[in-house]
């Protein structure tokens, strides 16, 4: 269905692509792999017309075509999915589904918003997905936007469709909705080319695999005849023995307690303690009040009732302000939309939160930050030709560093990290496991949100799961299981 023959691509300074080859037959799950940074997204760029190459060829089903732009790309029957979503927030579910591609009505220049609904409830209805098709995407969660994206690209009707990272903000429940979904789609002989740093999933879904690294393409193996540590050692040029770092530091003072907190509707006499040295691991289904709890304790949502203390002392934090101010980071779950400006540098981003302490007398010393930001750059392993790149053209993973960089600048004490090592793959993730790992060790308190409860498991001193907006329980690190935090999130059972 579709062959990729000797693509490249150059950017100054960068060879982004380097002669990269790649076949997928009808019918197929083709996984696309790869550390951040080695070219997959960019060779997707290219097949869907958003990226011109400098070399090679592309033929689907036989025949040549150029994909000079996203509309030719989709004329010849290629959809796909971003990690970034690509939907109008100010429109609807149905608008976006359904966008350049609006039912008429009998009068010119308008739609049918009849059948734009009926339309795009069809396409939800493939997905088995309970939205309003009149619901505004402004209005929805990080997962209900994602099953609009995967609906979008289902209503074209595409003989090849791309999926890059579709599960990054999914439950397990909506994940094995779209799993079955992609097992439908593969009856019906689509090529579909899945991107994703989950491991686990690849024995799920796939057929074949195929490995780029730097720009390259590495090998192309049938998922049967691969193990999981030989695709590690594929995708990263070495060995990753220990993913999780081995850390056992002595717990130290109290550095935070919630008592109560309460949000109407949200969160539920929620109570916890965290202490320097720690990492708590904070689990729980999609929907159950982790995101929400962090946003609250950090002064982004108002809370009811409540109270937080900080280093033993009460204190009232009405702003992000306040919080960064009496020192507090927060890691958000959406780097690219609330923890970066991505148009500026890494140097400026890195001294976003701390630039009252480089200015003397109300005057920005940009020397001073600079060189705090080249110091945490190296430090922190961030790769970019230097600290004038824009964060908009990292990796992922070195994204993620640059927002944490910037909240060791601040030297904030308590760090609540929501999806640290979200979309970003294997090799960085186990970097940003060793930066956690070295930052509690230097006596920060540490809370994790995280929906892979290997990295729970692995990660964490104590664990917490949520159910409904409460905690639901609590776990030491020695005595959790994968099975008793699920069975805990679930929430109580319900006698028959």
């Amino acid at each position: 269905m579709l062959a990729m023959r000797g693509i490249a691509k150059r950017y100054p300074g960068v060879v982004a692509l380097d002669g990269v080859d790649l076949t997928v037959e009808s019918g197929e799950v083709h996984i696309l792999l790869g550390e951040n940074g080695a070219g997959k997204s960019t060779l997707m760029k290219i097949l869907a017309g958003a990226v011109a190459r400098d070399a090679g060829t592309i033929e689907v089903a036989g025949k040549s075509c150029g994909m000079a732009t996203p509309r030719a790309a989709q004329q010849a029957g290629v959809a796909i999915i971003y990690q970034e979503f690509n939907l109008v927030p100010h429109l609807t579910v149905g608008e976006n589904i359904l966008l350049g591609r609006e039912p008429a009505s009998g009068l010119p220049g308008f739609i049918a918003a009849d059948a734009l609904r009926r339309e795009a409830q069809r396409w939800l209805g493939e997905l088995g997905i309970a939205l309003d098709p009149d619901a505004r995407v402004a209005d929805l969660g990080v997962a209900e936007q994602q099953m609009v994206e995967v609906a979008k690209a289902l209503s074209l009707e595409a003989r090849i469709l791309v999926m890059d990272e579709p599960t990054s903000a999914l439950s397990n429940a909506e994940i094995s909705r779209l799993f079955e979904v992609i097992r439908r789609l593969r009856r019906r002989g689509v090529a579909i080319i899945y991107i994703s740093h989950r491991m686990e999933e690849l024995a799920q879904i796939g057929d074949r695999v195929t490995v780029m690294r730097d720009g390259r393409h590495v090998a192309t193996r049938g998922i049967p005849d691969v193990t999981l540590d030989e695709l590690i050692r594929l995708m990263v040029g070495r060995e990753l023995k220990e993913q999780f770092p081995a850390r056992r530091t002595a717990r130290g003072a109290e550095a935070l307690r919630v008592e109560g907190l309460t949000r109407r509707g949200v969160l539920h006499d929620v109570s916890f303690t965290l202490h320097c040295g720690e990492v708590v691991g904070l689990a729980g289904l999609m929907g159950s009040g982790r995101t929400e709890l962090a946003r609250a304790i950090f002064g982004a949502d108002r809370i009811d009732s409540g109270r937080v203390m900080l280093n033993g002392r009460d204190v009232a934090i009405d702003s992000p302000r306040t919080a960064v101010n009496l020192g507090l980071g927060f890691l958000t779950e959406d780097r690219k939309r609330q923890g970066l400006v991505l148009c500026r540098d890494i140097a400026e981003n890195t001294s976003l939160a701390s630039l009252d302490r480089f200015c003397r007398g109300g005057v920005l010393s940009t020397a001073r930050a600079e060189a705090a930001a080249t110091r945490l750059a190296t430090d922190l392993r961030i790769k970019a030709p230097s600290i004038a790149q824009a964060v908009v053209n990292l990796s992922g993973g070195n994204q993620q560093k640059v927002v944490l960089a910037k909240w060791i600048c601040r030297e904030a004490g308590v760090l609540l990290f929501d999806e640290p090592t979200r979309g970003i793959d294997v090799g960085a993730k186990t970097e940003i496991y060793q930066l956690i790992s070295r930052l509690a060790a230097e006596g920060r308190a540490i809370l994790m949100i995280s929906s892979e409860l290997p990295e729970i498991l692995g990660m964490s001193d104590r664990i917490l799961v949520m159910h409904a907006g409460r905690i639901a329980g609590e776990f030491s690190a020695a005595g959790a299981t994968q099975e008793a935090i699920l069975e805990c999130a679930l929430g109580p059972k319900v006698a028959a």
